[in-house]
Order: structure tokens, then C-alpha cells, then sequence
């Protein structure tokens, strides 16, 4: 389904920003007390970030953990305005949580990937929201829904919010990675394609789950041209009372923000040139791969036809298996990563198993 967003430019939101540096949001992955909360401010507020945010509700996978210190915590947000001069945001996940923070002038608001999984929850803040002039972001949901992140993002956009912004902070998969949250940068790029204009942050932070993969995440995500980073800052994140693992000190911080190269979008006539003509190799060999995919799928659609007429399963594990070892075998000489291989293959095998079933199961019609 075709849909447009009404989106307000960054430069009209009020937040510091210029185009050799990302917008820039840090603090605290929770406030947990006000020295705290005032101590990373006033050391962010040296480093020159956009927004300070903090967490004052928190949703917790088990109970009896650490869930936020509630309302109070928008008190010491109001003290770090007043201090600092410093924007401030927090996550809200209800109406109830809306209310407050709009109560307590809190600048800029997101939604949590928790909400943006739930279209009710969303929808009750959004209604919240009905009129209010106020920046929000939409965190992707845990699973990974493309659409259902898109629907978030309508519901705000419905109410009159403008000031709309995305956060990718990754997605839950099963099994042991690299990262807390896989990337699935994917995901993302496709929400931009669809929305140029739609301001997207990346948080490596929960992407990552752990300080030693900060710099390499953030830095892909300026290299993917994202328009922002949102990172947990702690005084002293080993004793930080949630996620201590990926929070860094305000002088990590500084020193990862001052290694970031922002490179050029390439504005240059030359650029452009060479780019073209880089980019008509891609699109001629796109082309070929499309018609190729057509030819291997015909093949696969006379195999479904000789199973049919043999009464014969469809699934022939042992070729299969044959198949996706080889082919990894062979991109790996070339160069090609397995994991890059095994995805491409598997996707052509579902859709000729899904062809050759059509086929098979005609009979019965």
C-alpha cells in the first residue's frame, strides 16, 4: 500500500544540528538518581549533543527487575533543561506515560521497540498526542515488520505529528551473534527508499549490546548515510543499574563521536559521472541476473511437472543439501560470503518449492 508521510524538516524541529555532524542524542540508559542524571548531563553538554535522554519507565523482559523510577525522573529531566540548556527526551509507552511527559515539558519523546510492536499501545499515545507540537521517534519493533513499523509511523503522522523520526535499533533473532539486536540493515534502508524525507537515527547501542561494538556500528550507520545516533552515556556504566554492557563513560563518548568520519555525499560533477556510469554496470548486470532467475525457474517448474506426473514428493532433501553446499563452496572462492549465499539460495528454493507444489497439488483441483 502506497503511503505519504507529512513530515517536517529537521531544520524546523529546534534541535542543533548542521550537516557536517549527525543529530547527536546521549545519556543514560535510565535515570536512577538525580546526581546521576545532572552529572552525565552536564558532561554531554560539553560534547555538544543534540538531545539528553533518559529512561524513566522501563520495560523489563522479567519481573523484579530494575523498571524505571517513574515520574520523578521527569522532575530531574526538568533540572538537566534548566542546568544544562540541553533538549531532554524519554520513552513513553502508554497514554498515562504521554500525559506526564508533556506535563513536565519534556522536549522530545520516543516510543519503545516494546510499543511500536503493539498498533493499540501506539495508537493510545498517538491519540495522546492529538494536537501537540512535539518531536517523536518510533523505535523498529522487536520482530522484524517493515510494515508494522510503517503503520506506527502513520498512526503519529495521522494525529498532526511532523516532527516524526525513526530509530533502528535492531531485531531479535534466535540463536547466538555477533549482536545483541541483528542489524538487518536492510530493514532500514528500505524505510528510507520508501521515505526519503523521513529522518532515521541509528542506536548501537541496543543494535550491539556491548561497548566494543559501538564505533563499528555507528560508523556504518554514517556511512549508510542514517541522520543520527542515539547512545547510552553512564558516569560509571559498570555499576549502571540496566543494560551496563553497552553503556560508555561521557569521555568514551566524546572520544567515539571525534572518530567518526562523515563522509561526503558526493557532490562533485566527476563524482556523479563516475558513479553513473558504475551504477549502469549494476543495473545491466541486475538485469541479467533477473533474466537468469527466470531461466533456472523454468527448469524448476518442468522438474514440478515430471514429479507430478511420477507421484513423486517434492522436497529431495539430499539434492538440496547438495545444492546449497556447493554453491556456498563456490562463492566462497569467489570471494562471496556464506552467509550472503545461503540467503540468496534458500530464497530461490522456497519459491521453487512453492512453484512445484502449485503444480503438483493441480491434480487435486
Amino acid at each position: 500500500m502506497k503511503t505519504e508521510l507529512n513530515l517536517l524538516p529537521l531544520a524546523n524541529w529546534g534541535l542543533k544540528h548542521t550537516e557536517q555532524r549527525p543529530l547527536l542524542i546521549a545519556g543514560p540508559c535510565s535515570a536512577e538518581t538525580e546526581e546521576q542524571v545532572l552529572t552525565a548531563a552536564h558532561e554531554l553538554a560539553k560534547q555538544n549533543v543534540s538531545v539528553f535522554r533518559a529512561g524513566i519507565w522501563k520495560p523489563r523482559t522479567r519481573p523484579n527487575s530494575f523498571e524505571g523510577v517513574g515520574s520523578i525522573g521527569l522532575k530531574w529531566l526538568s533540572n538537566v533543561k534548566r542546568e544544562t540548556g540541553l533538549k531532554v527526551a524519554t520513552e513513553v509507552a502508554n497514554a498515562k506515560h504521554t500525559y506526564e511527559a508533556l506535563k513536565h515539558n519534556i522536549d522530545v519523546l520516543w516510543i519503545g521497540a516494546r510499543t511500536s510492536v503493539n498498533p493499540f499501545a501506539v495508537q493510545e499515545i498517538a491519540d495522546a498526542l492529538q494536537g501537540v507540537d512535539i518531536p517523536v521517534f518510533v523505535k523498529n519493533p522487536i520482530n522484524p515488520d517493515l510494515e508494522l513499523w510503517i503503520g506506527a509511523l502513520e498512526r503519529l503522522n495521522k494525529v498532526g505529528i511532523t516532527k516524526l523520526g525513526a530509530i533502528h535499533r535492531g531485531f531479535s533473532s534466535y540463536g547466538d551473534t555477533a549482536f545483541r539486536n541483528a542489524p538487518n540493515w536492510q530493514i532500514p534502508i528500505e524505510l528510507k527508499r520508501r521515505f526519503p524525507e523521513l529522518l532515521i537515527l541509528n542506536d548501537p547501542s541496543h543494535i550491539g549490546g556491548k561497548r566494543s561494538l559501538l564505533f563499528e556500528i555507528s560508523q556504518k550507520a554514517m556511512d549508510m548515510d542514517f541522520d543520527g545516533l542515539i547512545i547510552e552515556v553512564h558516569p560509571d556504566p559498570d555499576k549502571a543499574w540496566s543494560d551496563a554492557k553497552q553503556q560508555i563513560t561521557p569521555e568514551q563518548y566524546a572520544e567515539l563521536i571525534d572518530s567518526l568520519i562523515i563522509r561526503s555525499k558526493g557532490d562533485a560533477q566527476y563524482v556523479h559521472s563516475k558513479l553513473f556510469d558504475l551504477r549502469k554496470k549494476i543495473d545491466h548486470f541486475d538485469q541479467e541476473l533477473v533474466e537468469l532467475l527466470e531461466a533456472r525457474m523454468k527448469v524448476a517448474l518442468e522438474i514440478g511437472e515430471f514429479k507430478r506426473e511420477n507421484n513423486m514428493i517434492v522436497l529431495q532433501n539430499n539434492r538440496w543439501s547438495e545444492i546449497l553446499e556447493q554453491s556456498i563452496a563456490l562463492g566462497q572462492s569467489k570471494g562471496l560470503s556464506p552467509e550472503l549465499v545461503s540467503k540468496i539460495f534458500k530464497a530461490i528454493h522456497q519459491e521453487s518449492i512453492n512453484k512445484q507444489t502449485d503444480i503438483i497439488n493441480r491434480v487435486f483441483v
